[in-house]
């Protein structure tokens, strides 16, 4: 260790002295004593590090390592998971959460957490009752399904399904449909995990109804199709109808499987959006057995909906394994609140927010990008703000190559580069979470509620404004 070093080591302030400094003190009224305390001593042995390193031309006064402890006590005070504001236009953004809750699923989990429930209480007999009883009459009713139940997820629907009709024996798809999505979800692999065997048929392009026929041997345990929720092939193609591949299933005494993956529970022509399937065609096609996710088209929480032959749903309720993939009381009560909404169509476009995003029309959404453009200009009078045409999507592995046309809020910073900027933008108080185009970020007012645009315009005006090497806006949250 150099002279320089070791006079650099004593220049740092100790611990007590940073302690009593006006920002420990004012952190000391959003976080307890020892958080403060342990990020004081983390920013000390951080900044000696750095002296021992080598970097002998920082600064190593009380103000820099105030600033390295607020840096440490922020990323152990903000929750892993956080309230951010989607401009991206992407609706089903998967790394943002997927569907944002409607208002009633959000005050029924509200009140439940609060306190204790009835989550597997039976009120009328006083003793143990079903934990998706409430849930699966919900579903039928609104699907017409005869039976039903819930999983945490539609992968687990799926694992569960194969685990309790075909474990050691055969599974036929087609080779078209052997999807792979986001997080390493590949069907083949669920496959293996369920103790199902795969029965690839057809090509990538073109699978017939003969191609299933000649694959059935007496280890085949059902058919199942495999909707594409997240890519398409087109050109020479053909695709074996569901109706075609229940009626071979049911002629030689084999289950139907439709993994409908993004789940519509209704036609989506209604919102301009031809050609999705939906959970009522598969039941009319009389499909065994269904599966879809909670959170995509649907709108609700993230779950698994498994719909069919009540028989079939009670086995599959019965194995050992559906504990693992069961959902807790928040997803349910989300999820219930959710479904109550489809009793009415309309109803459902309006107060499940994935549809009424899909259902905006450009002329709504020029007047609410004219609007957010006004209020922009108006806070940061500097910068060029302009409105423009652009196309959202559905995201989340739903309706892949279907544009949306919408309008947007383009911004071209003068002051800082854009990825400065939107590396600002991800950093204030409210994260918001924006994309690039033609060297502009983008604001796309299709995922951007109205009751956001005040905290939004704040965090553009700070993005502009914050220095070059203060990315963040310093607000601690609230105890």
């Amino acid at each position: 260790m150099t002279p320089e070093q070791q006079e650099r080591l004593r220049s740092i302030p100790s611990v007590a002295d940073l302690l009593h400094a006006e920002a420990a003190q004012r952190w000391l009224e959003h976080a307890s004593r020892p958080a403060v305390v342990r990020a004081i001593r983390d920013a000390v042995e951080h900044v000696r590090a750095r002296i021992l390193a080598g970097h002998g031309d920082e600064p190593v006064d009380a103000n820099t390592v105030l600033l390295t402890a607020e840096d440490l006590l922020w990323e152990r005070l903000v929750p892993s998971v956080r309230r951010v504001i989607n401009a991206t236009g992407v609706v089903l953004h998967t790394g943002l959460g997927r569907a944002p809750l409607c208002e009633a699923a959000i005050e029924a989990i509200s009140d439940a957490a609060a306190g204790y429930c009835t989550l597997e209480y039976d009120l009328e007999s006083g003793s143990r009752g079903s934990r998706t009883r409430k849930t699966a009459e919900l579903i039928c009713e609104v699907t017409g399904a005869e039976g039903a139940t819930v999983v945490n997820n539609n992968a687990a629907a799926t694992l569960l399904i194969l685990n309790t009709f075909a474990r050691d024996r055969e599974v036929i798809v087609s080779r078209g449909q052997l999807v792979e999505i986001g997080g390493s979800y590949r069907l083949p692999s669920i496959m293996t995990s369920s103790g199902a065997l795969l029965r690839e048929v057809g090509t990538t392009n073109r699978t017939h109804l003969h191609d299933y026929e000649d694959a059935i041997n007496d280890r085949t345990a059902l058919l199942m199709r495999v909707h594409t929720s997240n890519f398409r092939v087109t050109g020479f193609v053909h695709t074996t109808p569901l109706e075609q591949i229940v009626k071979l299933a049911h002629r030689v005494g084999l289950l139907a499987l439709d993994d409908l993956g993004s789940g519509a529970l209704f036609d989506l022509a209604a919102l301009g959006l031809p050609g999705e399937p939906y959970v009522g065609e598969s039941l009319a096609a009389g499909a065994d057995l269904v599966c879809f996710s909670g959170d995509k088209l649907l709108g609700g929480p993230q779950a698994g909906l498994i719909l069919g032959r009540r028989d079939l749903i009670e086995k599959i309720e019965a194995n050992p394994l559906a504990r693992c993939c069961r959902v807790d009381k928040l997803t349910l009560l989300a999820l219930e609140a959710t479904l109550r909404h489809y009793d009415d169509p309309a109803e459902a476009r309006r107060a499940i927010p994935t549809l009424a995003m899909l259902d905006l029309d450009t002329d709504s959404l020029a007047d609410r990008a004219r609007a957010l453009c006004e209020l922009f200009q108006h806070a940061v009078p500097s910068e060029h703000f302009y409105v423009c045409s652009d196309v959202s999507c559905a995201g989340g592995g739903s309706l892949p190559g279907r544009e949306l046309p919408t309008v947007v809020v383009q911004w071209r910073p003068g002051r800082r580069s854009v990825d400065a900027v939107l590396a600002a933008l991800r950093h204030t108080e409210i994260p918001v979470i924006a994309r690039i185009r033609d060297d502009g970020i983008c604001f796309d007012p299709r995922t951007i509620q109205e009751d956001e645009y005040e905290d939004l315009v704040a965090a553009v005006a700070s993005a502009v404004f914050a220095d070059e090497g203060e990315a963040r806006l310093r607000v601690l949250p609230p105890s």
